[in-house]
């Protein structure tokens, strides 16, 4: 079988090059030519593969020789850049740009740096003329964000504002090529963050907070973004001129080593010290080493601005990845363009920023098979619970949708109550005023709403507990949370098929914050059986065992 496309990687053998081989590996149709400096590192990376559908090649390729030489002896259709840090790329930075045309191959990157990006736009007429394309910053930033931005302001008159970030997980493996574009730029000023309104920024000295939370998943934990220096600074307001604002972030952790970044940052800033460029050693160093929390990053981008008839309208777009799924989607777009050129849908000819080539529709093609989840959240009125799942909310069955449909009703049923033997867990039990052990126990809970707050009156055999629900803020945005008296629980709202189960994300006593590790175990879901509402509470404590465990049924008075 003939091999449709010939592909030349350029740093293949590196972190991001590396990534789109993996994510190409199983195409029959691509011979990819996996190049860099180092012949033999290229070629034990091939061998490392091991038995893949697509055809591998190693090759030396030095981007500071003769380009246009090399190309040609390849015999290639494709050239991807996967190596950078562009912003360092200096004299001479567009020969591989200008090679390609020379050779009539097309062309893609990688590249983060705003100035590289936009400035592949000179390049247009050649790269007419020749009949290729050439597309620049074929990433997250900007060619996701482009796409998600059209997508969320699909039906607006007026994109006002524009935010967006990214925030790997901790145990992401972060190339060096990475880290020396971030020192390059942290602290130095950066222009062009509006469309009519010029300004100045300095990345990762201005910060936002922001909780990824695809709408039915568990979301991130709040996470602190610092600005940084991306083309969607300047490409975005090309294509939304109306913005007045255009923000993107990066929300790397563990938080405190982004924190001491943005100290480093302020002395750039102050003039203290000229550059960060030479800790980016140390900093790769220190990045790859120092790790922890949870093993899943996200994205997301926020959309405000008017409506057709001129309406304030706010819309978000989130994107969570588990565990080592996240790091791909940087190298997906090339995936995607290559796929789309197999598939004769190739890119026009032409030399741009990669922000029109894509739409978010072909990436979810690639999401789906993996551990990525996205979805839209959108500032709407209604119940509680529709509030806080959004587009899920559609997913429950129907009997739990009823049952928080925020209407104000008094539901009855039974249940079946377990209490734990420990002594500690009984004072724990009293204290919360759960219910005593008893099977078939008649159970009533009167759901009454008073403003944004539910109130839960539940009657177990005549005695009577209660708690608060309402809508998180802060870093609880998108959790639910319910109150027993000082004791504030945040609770993510997951929906696992067709059943609703409570996560717990975070816990407080009188306000003050307490470690998650401290906290009591909760397993809690809602499901449907037979058409019938069922819910399951277990509550226990690692060093107490169970404290209680009440399952059972309800229905409301309609049913």
């Amino acid at each position: 079988m003939s091999r449709e496309l010939r592909v030349l990687v350029v740093g293949g053998y590196g972190v991001f090059g590396g990534r789109i081989v993996e994510l190409l590996q199983n195409e029959p149709r691509l011979t990819l030519v996996v190049a860099g400096r180092t012949l033999r590192k290229a070629q034990a990376y091939c061998a490392a593969r091991g038995n893949v559908a697509v055809e591998l090649e190693a090759a030396r390729f030095d981007r500071n020789g003769d380009a246009a030489a090399q190309i040609a002896a390849l015999g290639l259709h494709i050239v991807v850049d996967a190596s950078g840090p562009f912003q360092a790329y200096g004299e001479g930075r567009y020969r591989l740009v200008e090679a390609c045309i020379a050779q009539r191959v097309n062309y893609l990157d990688l590249a983060d740096g705003s100035d590289f990006v936009l400035g592949v736009g000179a390049f247009d007429a050649a790269a007419r003329e020749a009949g290729i394309y050439v597309l620049s910053g074929v990433s997250s930033f900007p060619m996701l964000t482009a796409a998600v931005v059209r997508r969320l302001s699909r039906d607006m008159s007026r994109v006002e504002m524009i935010t967006g970030g990214i925030a790997p997980s901790p145990f992401a493996i972060v190339g060096e090529n990475v880290i020396r574009a971030i020192a390059s730029y942290a602290g130095q000023p950066v222009a062009a963050r509006g469309g009519a309104v010029k300004s100045i920024g300095h990345p990762f000295t201005e910060q936002r907070r922001f909780t990824i939370a695809p709408p039915g998943q568990i979301p991130l934990r709040s996470t602190m973004f610092s600005l940084v220096d991306v083309p969607d600074l300047r490409a975005l307001p090309a294509l939304w001129p109306d913005a007045k604002s255009v923000w993107l972030g990066a929300g790397p952790a563990p938080e405190i080593l982004h924190r001491a970044l943005v100290v480093c940052a302020w002395l750039v800033r102050l003039g203290i010290v000229r550059s960060l460029s030479p800790l980016a050693p140390l900093m790769h160093l220190v990045t790859n080493r120092v790790r922890w929390g949870e093993h899943r990053g996200g994205m997301f981008v926020e959309v405000k601005g008017a409506g057709a008839g001129g309406a304030p309208v706010e819309r978000s777009w989130h994107l969570l990845a588990e565990g080592d799924d996240g790091p791909y989607i940087p190298s997906m777009a090339v995936q995607a363009i290559l796929h789309r050129q197999l598939d004769e849908h190739a890119p026009a000819p032409g030399a741009r920023a990669g922000t029109r080539d894509l739409e978010v529709e072909d990436y979810e093609r690639l999401f789906a098979k993996r551990a990525i989840f996205t979805g839209e959240r959108e500032a709407l009125s209604g119940p509680l619970y529709q509030r806080l799942l959004g587009e899920a909310w559609r997913l429950l069955p129907e009997p739990i949708r009823a049952m928080h449909d925020g209407s104000g009703v008094i539901a009855a049923g039974t249940a079946s109550v377990v209490r734990g033997r420990n002594p500690l867990a009984s004072v724990a039990a009293w204290l919360m005023g759960f219910p005593a052990a008893g099977d078939n126990v008649p159970l009533s809970v009167d759901f009454s709403v008073r403003g944004a707050i539910e109130n839960w009156r539940r009657t177990f055999a005549g005695k009577s507990f209660s708690s608060a629900q309402f809508a998180g803020a802060g870093r609880s945005d998108n959790l639910l949370c319910e109150r027993f008296g000082p004791l504030v629980f945040a609770m993510a709202l997951v929906v696992n098929c067709e059943r609703l189960d409570l996560v717990l994300r975070r816990w407080s006593a009188f306000g003050a914050p307490l470690p998650l590790w401290l906290a009591p175990r909760s397993s809690s879901f809602e499901t449907v059986e037979n058409g019938v509402f069922r819910f399951h509470v277990e509550i226990s404590h690692p060093w107490i065992g169970l404290i209680v465990r009440y399952v059972g049924i309800l229905r409301r008075p309609s049913d």
